[in-house]
């Protein structure tokens, strides 16, 4: 099975070669509400969200269903012209009403990932206009949970405690949009972003797909367990930044030897190896809330470590590197500090 092949950790990865071969990837955009009115931090509003669109069509980029499109970014088809998926959090009705008509138009598919025990609540879609959408073979729709919990392990959690909740909110959520929707995607996304070894465990014995909220593209050296999108609120979504974005590749580390997203000491350490085609010269990181960081080198490989502790539950380090043809190499990495109350 291809999907079972691709979860297996990547190994054995020729990155030391004198050139770096151009791949088509996956760049994958989240987004919750496409709305005028609705929060600002989980909000695109709709005529930036019609911009965005309209600069995805401008670069000729192909927007394809997310499943097969991270298929073939994990497989490193070589294409290299990027592709596109559309992907929308929680299922707010701010989607069928706004989003839905925009996409339908422009004949583009995407995903919708549905936390189920909210489905018909206040500014949620109603299961009958899920299915409304879904008879549109465009439009998949897949697991964000039931209960859209805080899904990584708690201090002072227990293993049974932990598995008999992990079990409830990921296998009720998949047995309920089964029997609402015959809906079996094998497709995650992680609430919050928030994910831990333990949990991509999880999803890895159900052969699924795990969607973080990290930013980056996908490609051939990346953990189909701890997928990369790139978050697409109006704080992250404008236009002077998004086609960086969009023709972005990701940076070829493997991402199956990242540390675990729970960091243990703040702030906390990212060591990878950088391929001998690339320079360390041209790598510049970035830490949420601190800007550009400096990085060390230890023999072969890069370490990457803010110069201040973080106050926040959630933040990431994202490196990039020049690509070629005015393109960057990207990478991020999301770390949940544990002892920050949840949201």
């Amino acid at each position: 099975m291809v999907l079972q092949r691709l979860l297996k950790p990547l190994t054995g990865l020729a990155l030391g070669c004198a050139a770096l071969p151009s791949h088509a990837d996956l760049v994958v955009l989240q987004y919750h509400h496409i709305s005028d009115s609705t929060p600002a931090a989980t909000s695109t509003s709709v005529s930036l969200f019609e911009e965005q669109m309209a600069m995805i069509a401008d670069l000729g980029l192909a927007v394809v269903p997310l499943a097969s499109g991270t298929e073939a970014a994990l497989k490193g088809d070589d294409d290299a012209a990027n592709q596109v998926a559309l992907t929308f959090d929680d299922a707010y009705d701010s989607v069928y009403h706004t989003a839905a008509p925009i996409l339908a138009a422009r004949d583009y598919p995407y995903t919708i990932f549905v936390n189920t025990d909210a489905v018909g609540g206040h500014g949620y879609m109603t299961w009958e206009q899920i299915r409304e959408l879904q008879a549109d073979d465009k439009v998949t729709i897949a697991n964000h949970s039931a209960d859209h919990g805080h899904l990584a392990r708690k201090p002072g959690e227990g293993e049974a405690q932990w598995q008999q909740r992990i079990e409830h909110s990921l296998d009720s959520a998949q047995a309920t949009l089964e029997q609402q929707l015959g809906a079996t995607t094998p497709l995650f996304a992680y609430p919050y972003g928030e994910f831990d070894r333990a949990l991509e465990g999880e999803l890895a014995d159900r052969g699924w797909f795990g969607y973080g909220q990290q930013s980056g593209p996908i490609g051939a050296t990346s953990a189909a367990t701890r997928l990369p999108r790139f978050p697409m609120a109006n704080a992250y979504g404008q236009l002077n930044s998004l086609p960086d974005k969009l023709q972005s590749q990701a940076l070829p580390v493997d991402a199956s030897q990242l540390p675990d997203g729970v960091m243990t000491d703040n702030p906390p350490v990212l060591s990878f190896e950088l391929p001998a085609a690339l320079s360390e010269g041209h790598l510049t990181c970035f830490a949420s809330g601190q800007g550009r960081i400096d990085f060390r080198t230890a023999g072969d490989r890069i370490e990457v470590q803010a110069p201040e502790a973080f106050n926040s539950r959630r933040f990431r380090y994202n490196c990039t590197h020049p690509a070629g043809d005015g393109r960057f190499y990207w990478l991020s990495q999301q770390w949940l500090d544990l002892s920050q109350p949840e949201d």
